[in-house]
């Protein structure tokens, strides 16, 4: 892997090794479409240290244009598909255990529990158009605002307290 990736130690779980961050788009990055204040900088500074997916189904038809200005493609998933199989194939394909997955939908609660599962992070986001009771199920934590997930991941020794045990 070409970028360092975030490390901490969580005490007495496990030393979180973290290289990916895969995140849904609509009601987890952006609220109604439009990419919600202070995410554009957060993620052009975890791109420096982090490999960021953006996967999502793009209810509003935006995550493009309002990602353009980001070195980041994302994918977009076709309509028709069972697009929480696609987020969880997807996660499960990349080595899940060194993943931040980040959503806040019934279609991101398969990926979340996939990278639960095999020991990366999940974290359920509400950013103002709520959050599923299956995403928050399989998550790791459940935050208000991707605002402060993201910081999550440039701040990571915040982990500790909210994991340790």
């Amino acid at each position: 892997m070409s970028k360092p990736g975030i490390e901490v130690e969580i005490p007495n779980v496990r030393r979180l090794i973290i290289h990916r961050l895969v995140t849904d788009f609509t009601g987890t990055l952006s609220l109604g479409g439009q990419l919600s204040p202070g995410v554009e900088d957060r993620l052009r500074r975890l791109n420096q240290i982090l490999d960021i997916t953006v996967i999502s189904a793009d209810s509003f038809g935006t995550a493009v244009g309002q990602l353009a200005s980001i070195p980041i493609s994302p994918i977009i998933l076709s309509p028709g598909l069972r697009h929480d199989r696609e987020k969880e194939k997807y996660v499960k394909d990349n080595n899940p255990s060194q993943i931040a997955a980040f959503g806040n939908g019934n279609n991101d609660a398969l990926m979340l529990k996939a990278v639960k599962e095999a020991g990366g992070l999940a974290v359920a986001v509400d950013n103002g158009e709520g959050c599923s009771v299956e995403a928050l199920r399989n998550a790791n934590i459940f935050i208000v605002g991707i605002v402060n997930a993201l910081d999550l991941m440039l701040e990571p020794t915040r982990l500790r307290a909210t994991l340790r045990k």
